[in-house]
């Protein structure tokens, strides 16, 4: 989904509209109710739709009018995200940047890799239907397998001592203080 300064929250998680031929509302829902959603340059979405699909992102849920959905499982949310400095952009609130397991940054392609993009590009064939390689139900199933490795509690404490160690690193002498402008995120979420 492409994210945009004029998107509204109801064009990301659906709205009411009004039946006139009986006086009623109908839902219909947005294309969050999605399993994996691509959010387009996310920080150019104003505050508003933020704030929604952090709802989404931390409680697995989205609300429309009075009522409260909850979102398919598994739900993950990909995102692209233009340089700050950039016209048109709004920081992202530090609770929904929090959401994401991973940042990568993108800087320009090598001379070589243009060419292979300019080349790729200039095909006119057309695009391969992509095919699923699993079913929600196959993540559910993995899921369930890695929930039964077992990790000794010396190898727990040691993880717990390494992102302790990122927000107090005074505490275990190690100098990177300077270094480090935010500790690693709080502990894993419930789902």
């Amino acid at each position: 989904m492409q994210f945009t300064p004029d998107l509204l929250p109801a064009d990301l998680i659906g709205t009411l509209i009004y039946r006139p031929q009986d006086g009623t509302f109908a839902v219909s829902k947005g294309p969050i109710f999605s399993n994996i959603i691509l959010a387009d340059e996310i920080n150019r979405a104003p505050a508003k739709v933020q704030s929604a699909l952090l709802e989404a992102m931390q409680e697995r849920q989205v609300t429309i009018g009075k009522e409260t959905f909850a979102l398919d499982d598994p739900f993950l949310v990909l995102a692209t995200q233009n340089p700050i400095e950039q016209e048109g952009t709004y920081p992202l609130p530090e609770a929904q940047v929090d959401r994401f397991m991973l940042k990568l940054k993108v800087t320009y392609p090598t001379k070589e890799q243009e060419r292979v993009i300019l080349d790729r590009m200039s095909e006119t064939s057309p695009v391969k239907r992509i095919e699923p390689v699993m079913s929600p139900d196959h993540l559910h199933t993995a899921r369930r397998l890695v929930d039964q490795i077992y990790i000794d509690d010396r190898i727990k404490d040691y993880i717990v001592d390494i992102v302790q160690a990122t927000r107090a690193p005074e505490e275990y002498q190690l100098p990177l203080t300077n270094l480090i402008q935010y500790g690693a995120s709080r502990g894993p979420r419930s789902t």
